[in-house]
């Protein structure tokens, strides 16, 4: 199999078969684009963020070798696998940050809450993730929907096309889910 020749989604099934070299021939295919995945999560973290878009890529991508035997559907489905795993290493530095900030094990001296630094625009990662995975036990495929539109950066077409349902379902889904997440944010924070 030539990967000149040999399209993403092919080499996606072939790799789900269990064909490693695949993997081999599609991350170059798909590097830019998670790339540009990559520096859309990192445009949103806070400005001191050791991790850098590639140091992410090659994280997300290393994390990717380990699944075996994924039944991929397409290229969507695949950004939807990749945004998650980047997800989850940005919650897992965002938790190893927030315990090395609190000492990592050594005594707190309290401080006055108000000189305590605000997570940036205000929302911890931590909290995000939290909601997210609420709304997953109740509303699986709204779950879905915000994981592909907001961190896989799909458009409404591409997340109708992955979960096998209307544009028309996905904008209700994206509607419901956004307003979901801000009321389990906003009781949260108040």
């Amino acid at each position: 199999m030539s990967g000149s020749e040999t399209s993403p989604t092919e080499l996606l099934l072939a790799w789900g078969r269990g064909d490693a070299a695949a993997l081999d021939q599609l991350m170059p295919m798909v590097h830019d684009e998670l790339r540009r995945l990559a520096r859309r999560y990192m445009a949103q973290e806070r400005p001191d963020h050791t991790l850098q878009p590639t140091a992410l890529v090659n994280e997300a991508y290393l994390r990717l070798i380990e699944v075996h035997q994924v039944d991929w559907q397409n290229r969507g489905h695949f950004f939807a696998m990749a945004a998650r795993v980047m997800r989850r290493i940005l919650v897992d530095a965002a938790r190893a940050h927030g315990s090395a900030k609190r000492g990592d094990g050594f005594q707190k001296v309290a401080l006055d809450p108000a000189l305590e630094p605000a997570a940036p625009g205000g929302l911890e990662f931590d909290a995000l993730d939290e909601a997210l995975h609420r709304l997953e036990s109740l509303h699986p495929r709204q779950s879905q929907v915000v994981e592909l539109r907001f961190f896989g950066g799909l458009t409404l077409d591409e997340t109708a096309d992955v979960l096998h349902v209307s544009r028309d379902t996905i904008k209700r889904d994206w509607q419901f889910a956004k307003l979901w997440l801000l009321r389990e944010l906003g009781d949260r924070a108040g």
